[in-house]
């Protein structure tokens, strides 16, 4: 019981803070309803919207917020978060042990390996000093290369990239020049070639591959020289010794004795190869769906010692993520598949797990603001005040992240917009406009 000298004054104050803050959700609500919800691009679309404020745990804004939504690349933050937790301060790229005549690996699933845009390549120098052959152990791949849900006929794009155990050249071949004499780099990851023209001194045009193979059709007619990226099929593992066999000029294999193992790998025995957030960044500015996938491989193989994104799924979602206010359905790293279904509130929940957790300096190199990555082209007034990830996929947007107030205030935020079939740089400046005034008023 309040003494009676305390109990006006107290009373005065909670009916104050409660009207302020039925004032503010009635403001919000006000403004995301003449600016979002009753606009053209939303009224067909099926949309949800969590404001919340980590300091007083509570929702300035909350609609539709328990509905299932597909994210799109959204899922990616939670794939960061687990990324963020438990791969350390640097990535893993293998783990070995080095006999007289040879060394053994267990890969990783570090996308890095002998990518252009990771200029330190300790890995690779760790086996070329090595001057060794090489026997790669594959038993902890339980993954397959595509992921579930994903289209079946974006097999070739390069947004698409296959996952595997020890990823090379990020899987990825390229193709450039005339049909005559073509440049292909990495050669090796090519099976077959055949050129569909006649016109033999023309540049390339296009380039395709077969489903399930390395076979390649080139076709000719192009004006102008130009690179075409496309994926390899990594399901046969002899590709992987090909490629890294011609790159270190030594023996690789993966050929097991059958009786005795006459090597020990140990998790001491690790080669680093990247800052873990020289990773994370990429993956979250310009959404990088083959660094996402193979996150959260590296985490499955961290925590269970194998490399298997549904293992891993429902493990994080019974530990990490056992408390989300609804349970999604995850079903990959990237949020290429159609099957992933998350709330708004399980976005803010996250995220903020996300801030308590970890530095927001941290957040705020991995996160994109205004102007950068794939927001480059909104909140670039007044940019630094917004850390947030974007999704899209036919008939999908999303935006989910931080924002702070001119007051100060840290607020969390996710925007998921379903079944639209309105223009995506209007779905996105309506969201701009409604969280910039959220901004500039509190």
């Amino acid at each position: 019981m309040l003494n009676s000298h305390l109990k006006t004054p107290y009373l005065v104050l909670l009916t104050s803070y409660l009207l302020v803050s039925c004032s503010v959700q009635k403001q919000i609500a006000k403004s995301a309803k003449a600016d979002v919800i009753s606009t053209a691009p939303f009224k067909a679309a099926h949309l949800g919207i969590s404001v919340y404020e980590p300091a007083t745990g509570k929702y300035w804004y909350d609609y539709q917020g328990d509905k299932y939504f597909v994210p799109a690349s959204n899922t990616k933050i939670p794939t960061c978060y687990a990324a963020m937790k438990y791969l350390g301060d640097s990535l893993i790229a293998f783990t070995y042990d080095e006999l007289p005549d040879r060394v053994y690996i267990q890969p990783n699933g570090d996308p890095s390996f002998l990518l252009p845009e990771f200029k330190n390549q300790g890995a690779f120098n760790f086996l070329n000093k090595l001057n060794k052959p090489i026997n790669i152990d594959l038993s902890g791949w339980k993954s397959r290369p595509l992921g579930s849900g994903w289209t079946w006929n974006d097999y070739e794009a390069t947004y698409m990239a296959e996952r595997s155990a020890m990823p090379i050249y990020g899987n990825v071949i390229s193709f450039s020049g005339q049909l005559s004499n073509p440049k292909i780099f990495p050669a090796k990851a090519v099976a077959s070639i055949k050129a569909d023209s006649i016109n033999s001194s023309s540049f390339l045009k296009e380039v395709h591959r077969g489903k399930a193979d390395n076979d390649y059709m080139i076709v000719g007619g192009g004006k102008t020289s130009t690179t075409q990226e496309l994926t390899f099929d990594t399901e046969n593992s002899k590709i992987i010794a090909r490629l890294l066999s011609d790159t270190l000029k030594i023996p690789v294999s993966f050929s097991y004795p059958t009786s005795i193992v006459p090597y020990k790998i140990s998790p001491d025995r690790s080669v680093k190869s990247q800052p873990t957030d020289s990773l994370l960044k990429p993956m979250m500015h310009r959404s990088d769906n083959f660094f996402a996938e193979q996150s959260l491989l590296m985490v499955s193989n961290k925590l269970l010692g194998v490399m298997n994104d549904s293992k891993i799924i429902d493990t994080l979602l019974k530990t990490d993520f056992k408390d989300l206010p609804q349970k999604p359905r995850w079903a990959d790293g990237s949020g290429l598949s159609r099957y992933n279904l998350f709330t708004p509130q399980d976005f803010v929940a996250i995220l903020n797990k996300m801030q308590k957790e970890f530095p927001m300096e941290r957040i705020k190199t991995i996160f994109a603001t205004g102007g950068e990555g794939t927001i480059s082209s909104y909140y670039k007034a007044d940019s630094g005040y917004i850390y947030a990830k974007t999704g899209t996929l036919s008939g999908v947007v999303a935006f989910s992240g931080f924002l702070y107030t001119k007051k100060g205030k840290l607020l969390i935020f996710s925007t998921l917009v379903n079944n639209h079939q309105a223009n995506v740089t209007d779905i996105r400046r309506a969201i701009e406009k409604f969280l910039k005034g959220i901004r500039s008023r509190y």
